[in-house]
């Protein structure tokens, strides 16, 4: 990983042409990839293999000596939103409105039918996301997505997955409800939310992705009011009064 930090700006970089080229109108000269065709696909791969080699760079560089230097001081109100305690009071009812949303819709699913008792309604959306219209945009998009969901819906994942989204559902709602590991309930509340938006399906998934965004970037505090208030100290994190040193000067004598 040392060696590659050197050279994580020109990775990025190059990430960044490729998914320019990707997405390019069809009617520039110098137009993107055919949709579907095997160029696009090697530079998908190759985007998202830079994407994660620039993701694991970073994170492994958190460790240099100036890696916790503010360079970029944020406003005073940004600081006081994500950091203060006193504003888990303004994150407890978007907390609230978002674990009570994933709640209800994993309890839906949970106790209805078609989930768990063999997913024919995950399968049945999957056939509707994967749909092509004869005019007008398909619902999904991007091609990678469509294949992802096209592999699940050949290998008839449907059955497994639509477990794990219910409970997922369910153990984010909790999550969000009792400020009980906010920030990764509510990240994982994001990717249900994003996978949702990638198939073509609206209805909700706006807001509480925004709310969700707004409740990671506030992890510190947005459970404050909730479990995370005793039990991010108990994890290390972050409510920790810096150590004051008691010792004089260097080289004084007492």
């Amino acid at each position: 990983m040392s060696t590659l930090r050197g050279y994580v700006t020109w990775i990025a970089a190059v990430a960044a042409v490729i998914l320019i080229w990707l997405q390019l109108p069809e009617d520039w000269p110098i137009s993107q990839p055919e949709p579907g065709g095997t160029l696009n696909t090697i530079l998908t791969w190759i985007f998202w293999i830079l994407s994660i080699v620039v993701i694991l760079v970073l994170f492994t560089d958190r460790r240099a000596p100036d890696a916790d230097k503010v360079e970029v001081e944020g406003p005073a109100f940004a600081r006081y939103l994500f950091s203060n305690t006193r504003a888990g009071l303004f994150w407890l009812p978007i907390r609230l409105f978002l674990g009570f949303s994933w709640f209800e819709a994993g309890w839906h699913k949970a106790t209805g039918g078609g989930w768990l008792d063999g997913g024919s309604a995950l399968a049945g959306y999957w056939s509707n996301a994967l749909t092509i219209p004869e005019q007008g945009h398909p619902p999904i998009t991007y091609d990678w997505y469509r294949e992802f969901i096209n592999f699940l819906a050949n290998g008839h994942h449907e059955t497994w997955f639509a477990w794990l989204i219910t409970f997922g559902e369910l153990a984010v709602g909790i999550g969000l409800i009792l400020g009980l590991l906010t920030g990764i309930a509510a990240f994982f509340g994001a990717l249900m939310n994003m996978s949702f938006l990638l198939a073509g399906s609206v209805s909700s998934s706006p807001i509480l992705f925004t709310g969700a965004v707004g409740l990671m970037l506030a992890w510190r505090v947005a459970g404050y009011y909730g479990f995370d208030r005793y039990l991010l100290p108990m994890l290390g994190t972050p409510w920790r009064a810096p150590v004051r040193s008691t010792a004089g000067p260097a080289g004084s004598t007492a």
